[in-house]
């Protein structure tokens, strides 16, 4: 399965598709990007004439890549005679350490650590194109193929 076909699955769009691109992916661990626009929606009210990307967008962005895309590619199989996924977020524990500005490039990495009844958890990583560290920690989630 390639990037595209990944990213077509989704069931998110524009404004709330956190991917531009998977760059590498496999049965155990998915790397992939962001670019946050300066014309984001959330801006505007985060925060005021100081404009940053909320948590909860980031942990979204974490969740598609590390997540959703990973878990999709793991049910690629099933999902070629279906194109109907339901995705739940389960739970997430996140660590933020740099802030994110409008117009930055993000890079998620994350390893799946178990993959069981269709319930995936990953260690996810976020970081900036000088390689720092903008956010770590677990997501996990739920992909039912219908």
């Amino acid at each position: 399965m390639e990037a595209e076909e990944i990213i077509a699955l989704l069931p998110y769009q524009s404004p709330f598709l956190f991917v531009d691109d998977i760059v590498a992916v496999s049965e155990n661990q998915i790397t992939g990007h962001y670019t946050f626009k300066e014309d984001e929606f959330f801006y505007e009210g985060h925060f005021k004439d100081n404009p940053i990307t909320p948590g909860v967008i980031l942990t979204e962005c974490m969740a598609q890549i590390g997540l959703v895309c990973l878990g999709m590619y793991l049910v690629k199989d099933e999902l070629r005679n279906s194109q109907k996924p339901q995705i739940a977020l389960t739970s997430h524990q996140m660590d933020f350490y740099l802030p994110v500005l409008p117009g930055q490039k993000v890079i998620v990495h994350s390893e799946k650590e178990v993959f069981r009844f269709n319930k995936l958890k990953c260690k996810v990583k976020m970081l900036n194109e000088k390689e720092e560290l903008i956010a770590r920690g677990v997501i996990s989630g739920m992909l039912k193929v219908k």
